[in-house]
C-alpha cells in the first residue's frame, strides 16, 4: 500500500477533484497563472489547466483554501459579489459583523458559511442583486437629505 494513501490520525488522504471536469486537482504555485506572483501565492489548480481553468488560492503560509475550486465565470462573478458586498460596510450602511449576518441570511447559511468564495453563480448574483438594491435606497435617502425632499 502507499504510503501516500493510508489513513492519518483517522482521516482518509483524499485526492480533490475539479468540479468543472472531474480532473485531479495539484497544489502549486500561482507563477504562469498570475501576471505577477510577488506575494509567492500557493493555489489548488485542476490538473488540466490551462483547459479547465478552475482554481482556487489559499490562505497565506497554509493549504488551507479561501473557497471552492472556480473557473474563470465564477471567480469574476465572486470579484464583483466581494465589490458591492464591501461597499455594504465600507460605505457605513452597516457594520462588518451586520454584513457578514445579511449575507448569511441571503444564502440562507450559518454565518460561519457566510463567504463569497464558497458561492456559486446564482448566490452571487443574489448578492450582487441585493447589495446593489441596498445601496441605491441608501442613496436615495441621502439625496432627500440633502435636497430638501
Amino acid at each position: 500500500m502507499n504510503t501516500r494513501n493510508r489513513k492519518k490520525k483517522g482521516n482518509q488522504t483524499k485526492q480533490m477533484r475539479c468540479p468543472y471536469c472531474g480532473s485531479p486537482v495539484v497544489f502549486r504555485s500561482a507563477d504562469g497563472i498570475y501576471r505577477e506572483n510577488k506575494e509567492h501565492t500557493m493555489l489548488y489548480v485542476c490538473s488540466r489547466y490551462p483547459e479547465c481553468d478552475a482554481y482556487v488560492r489559499v490562505h497565506k503560509g497554509t493549504k488551507t483554501p479561501v473557497g471552492s475550486l472556480a473557473d474563470h465565470n465564477l471567480r469574476s462573478l465572486r470579484r464583483e459579489a466581494h465589490r458591492y458586498f464591501n461597499r455594504l460596510y465600507e460605505s457605513g450602511l452597516m457594520d462588518k459583523q451586520d454584513a457578514y449576518q445579511w449575507l448569511a441570511d441571503i444564502i440562507s447559511a450559518p454565518m460561519s458559511e457566510a463567504h463569497i468564495g464558497h458561492l456559486g453563480e446564482y448566490y452571487c448574483r443574489q448578492v450582487i442583486q441585493e447589495s446593489k438594491k441596498l445601496l441605491e435606497a441608501r442613496k436615495g435617502r441621502r439625496f432627500q437629505v440633502i435636497g430638501g425632499g
